[in-house]
Parts: structure tokens; C-alpha cells; sequence
């Protein structure tokens, strides 16, 4: 910002642009473009390109009438200067980022593109001119491919979150089946066994059907909760393959499978409380959190000998903490990868939180903290 204000000083006072004739239209065109560099942050993507489209057809037409009697009685360098171009090739470098329109863009660009290559040979295409438009052109064509790659690379990256969040979306729908299923056999099995009692022994009828009712309203409860997490997801025709349901009673078979595999890394697992009564979308995201983790010590940290897993059950929730002695050799963070990134998006759909990094000793820990009561559809 300071350069271009610079530049629009430096125009004014070699004469490039002033107050009076031509050099008065290239000022306000330069004023303006300026101005638009300066509030672009501010503009909305649809305002911004449509801002730039007009800036640029005034830049060209300030050009057509250089070629065209306003600037044959000047020499050729009246057509040069510097504020201008280079809040120019600012916008062309913005319209391909931050254009919403497909077609609005690939309008604009071209535009802010033919305004700053023609404005040289705008008086007169001597050898000097078109040699700078030569390099404006270069110089232009450069800015645009890194401004239309650039937003190819956001796109990519805003593909690729938006599966990932597809894919968490999936995991919980498995786990809701699984859950359903689990819920509804055991209410059938009581119902079974209400009505085999009814005639008998009737007394025996009335717990029967509390336990039913507490059954199905926890079935309920949990069933809310894990609806509201899938509420906007991709639809898809495709049917998921049903996974089973983890839990914490698996997280301990998931540490001594760890230590099975791996002879050398030794795998602790301490738990401090009662896991009993915890809604389904905790205990699962429990034990994904751990599964994650230690994938990613069996990946990234290099040199590994021992793995710490700790479950701390408290009156406001779950605390899961994994940590590891072994030196990171890249993608063991949130920043480098996928796998932390969607271990990430599965602990928020919890209401969850979720940290990791590096410990004093050098190895690395992952600790998310899970809510028991969790937010959902009410």
C-alpha cells in the first residue's frame, strides 16, 4: 500500500499524470485504482471483480484516446506510468482468487489484463513501448496463473475438508446403526419377556416395562444427539459399509494389539473411574481418538519405545490422553495431514476439544477432552 502510494507521488511528479488534459484522466484512473487496491479487503468477492471490470475499461479507455488525438501532442512516454499498472496487476491477481462467479471473473481478468499490456503503445509503438508492453504482458500473464492457481489450490483444500467432514459423517452413521441395533434388540428381548410373565407372575410386569421405557429413552436421547451431527451430510446414493461399534471396553484390546504388533514399543494403558452410563457418541469417539493416535505413532514417531494411554473419567466428562517417547519424523501434527485434521472434526461433532503437540521429553501427546452431556437436536 505504501509503494503504490509512493508510485502515485513519483507519477505526479515526473508529469506522468497531472491536472489538466489527458494526463488529468490518467490521474483519477489512477486515483481510482488505487482507492480500489486500498478497500479491496473490504469488498465482497461480486463487488470486488465488478469494481476491477470497471476500473480497467476506464484504464482503456484513457488508452483509446492516447491512440486516438488526445496524446499526439505528447511524446510516447505520456502513456507511461507506474501507480496504475501496478495496482492493476494487484487486482488481477485478486479477481481469480477471490471471484465467486466463474463468468464474471474470466471477464474481468482479461480486461485488467488488455489495460495494462496496451497502455504502452497507447501513443506511439516505438521500439521502447513495445518492449515495455512485451514486458507488462509477461508480467501480467504471470500474476494471473499464479492468481488463478492459487484459488486452485483453496479449492483443492476446501474439497478435500469437505470430504473429510463427509467421511466423519459416515463413521457416525455406522456407529448409529450399530447403536439402533443394539438398543432395539435389547427392548424387544425385555418386551419378549414382559409378555411371557404378564399371565403369571403380573407383578413382575411393571419393572419390565420401566426398563423398556428407560431403554428407549436413552435410545432416543443418543439417537437426537448423533441425528444433529448428520443433519447436513452428502446424502449419497451409495450405502456404507457397516463397521463395528468401538467402545471403551475395546480400548484395551486396541493397546494390547498395539504392543502384539510392535515388540519394541511398549503400550501402557491406565483408566481412573467409572465408564458406565456414557452416551454412545463418547465412548465411541473415545476410542476413535485413541486409534488415531496410536496410528500415528506407528507412522511418524521414529525411534518409539513406549506409549502411554490414559482415560480419566470425570463429573464433566472424558479425558483421553496419548503419549508417546519417540521423535517425530513429519505428519504427527494437526498441520501436516488428514488423520489428526478429521480426528479433529470428529471430536468437535462432540462438542469435544482436541490438542496436540510436543512433550518436554521430545515425544509427542494427544489429549482430547469429551463432554458428557453433549449438544444435539433437542
Amino acid at each position: 500500500m505504501v509503494a503504490l502510494a509512493r508510485a502515485l507521488l513519483f507519477d505526479y511528479e515526473a508529469s506522468l499524470i497531472g491536472p489538466s488534459g489527458i494526463e488529468l484522466a490518467k490521474l483519477l484512473v489512477a486515483l481510482i485504482a488505487v482507492t480500489v487496491v486500498f478497500v479491496s479487503p473490504w469488498l465482497g468477492a461480486q463487488a470486488l471483480t465488478v469494481v476491477a471490470a470497471l476500473v480497467a475499461t476506464a484504464s482503456l479507455a484513457v488508452s483509446v484516446a492516447l491512440a486516438f488525438g488526445a496524446g499526439h501532442s505528447h511524446a510516447p512516454e505520456a502513456a507511461y506510468c507506474f501507480a496504475e499498472p501496478a495496482a492493476l496487476l494487484w487486482l488481477l491477481l485478486m479477481v481469480p482468487l477471490r471471484g465467486r462467479s466463474w463468468w464474471v471473473s474470466w471477464a474481468a481478468a482479461p480486461l485488467l489484463w488488455a489495460s495494462i499490456v496496451l497502455r504502452p503503445i497507447a501513443s506511439d509503438a516505438t521500439e521502447i513501448s513495445v518492449i515495455i508492453a512485451l514486458f507488462f504482458a509477461v508480467g501480467s500473464t504471470a500474476v494471473l496463473g499464479a492468481g488463478a492457481t492459487w484459488r486452485l489450490v483453496r479449492v483443492d483444500r476446501r474439497r478435500r475438508a469437505e470430504a473429510l467432514r463427509l467421511q466423519q459423517r459416515t463413521e457416525f452413521a455406522r456407529d448409529l446403526h450399530d447403536f439402533v441395533a443394539h438398543h432395539v434388540t435389547g427392548i424387544v428381548v425385555q418386551a419378549q419377556g414382559a409378555l411371557a410373565i404378564a399371565e403369571k407372575q403380573p407383578l413382575l410386569v411393571r419393572p419390565s416395562l420401566e426398563q423398556i421405557e428407560r431403554a428407549g429413552a436413552e435410545a432416543l436421547t443418543s439417537m437426537r444427539r448423533m441425528v444433529g451431527m448428520l443433519r447436513d451430510g452428502n446424502g449419497g446414493e451409495e450405502e456404507p459399509a457397516l463397521a463395528p461399534l468401538g467402545d471403551i471396553s475395546e480400548v484395551r484390546s486396541l493397546v494390547e494389539g498395539f504392543s502384539a504388533v510392535g515388540a519394541s514399543v511398549r503400550a501402557r494403558l491406565d483408566v481412573e473411574g467409572a465408564f458406565d452410563g456414557l452416551p454412545v457418541e463418547v465412548t465411541t469417539t473415545a476410542h476413535r481418538v485413541v486409534m488415531e493416535a496410536l496410528t500415528n505413532v506407528r507412522r511418524h514417531a521414529h525411534g518409539c519405545t513406549a506409549v502411554h494411554v490414559r482415560l480419566v473419567r470425570s463429573v464433566s466428562g472424558v479425558t483421553v490422553e496419548i503419549s508417546d517417547n519417540g521423535r517425530s519424523r513429519g505428519g504427527h501434527g494437526f498441520g501436516s495431514g488428514f488423520g489428526l485434521k478429521g480426528l479433529a472434526e470428529r471430536v468437535s461433532l462432540v462438542d469435544g476439544s482436541i490438542e496436540a503437540g510436543p512433550t518436554a521429553g521430545g515425544g509427542w501427546s494427544v489429549r482430547a477432552t469429551l463432554p458428557v452431556h453433549v449438544g444435539g437436536v433437542g
